[in-house]
C-alpha cells in the first residue's frame, strides 16, 4: 500500500487499478491503435465513470486514441479499456483514421497542364 497520504491524482498504480476495474487488455472483438479516431454517440451520464465522462465531452469531434491519452494525462493502456467499454455500450463509435491521398497517375497529372497551357 501507498501512503494514505499520497496524492490520489500522482498517477500511483492503485488509481489506474480503480479507473479499470483491474482490467489490463482488450478483448479480440475490439482492436484500437494510436491513430484509430473516437467519436462520441451519446452523452456523459451522471452515473457514469468521469474518466469515461471525459472521454465523451473530449470526442464530440473525432479525436484519436492518443489524442485522448494526452488530453487525460492517462496510460494508453488504460484508455484503451476504458474506450473499450464505451464501445461495447454503443456510445462511441471507432473509425479507422483517414487514409493518406492517393496521388493521382503522373500521366493524368500532364495532360491536365498540357490541357491548360493550351487555354
Amino acid at each position: 500500500m501507498t501512503d494514505p497520504g499520497a496524492d490520489w491524482e500522482a498517477g500511483n498504480p492503485e488509481r489506474l487499478y480503480v479507473i479499470t476495474r483491474g482490467r489490463s487488455g482488450l478483448t479480440e472483438r475490439v482492436v484500437l491503435d494510436l491513430v484509430t479516431l473516437i467519436v462520441a454517440k451519446s452523452r456523459p451520464q451522471p452515473a457514469m465513470q468521469p474518466e469515461q465522462a471525459a472521454i465523451l465531452r473530449l470526442c464530440e469531434s473525432p479525436l484519436s486514441v492518443a489524442e485522448v491519452s494526452a488530453h487525460l494525462n492517462l496510460p494508453m493502456s488504460v484508455v484503451t479499456v476504458l474506450i473499450a467499454d464505451l464501445l461495447t455500450d454503443d456510445r462511441v463509435e471507432a473509425r479507422a483514421p483517414v487514409p493518406k491521398a492517393e496521388l493521382p497517375d503522373r500521366a493524368l497529372i500532364e495532360a491536365v497542364m498540357n490541357g491548360l497551357q493550351k487555354l
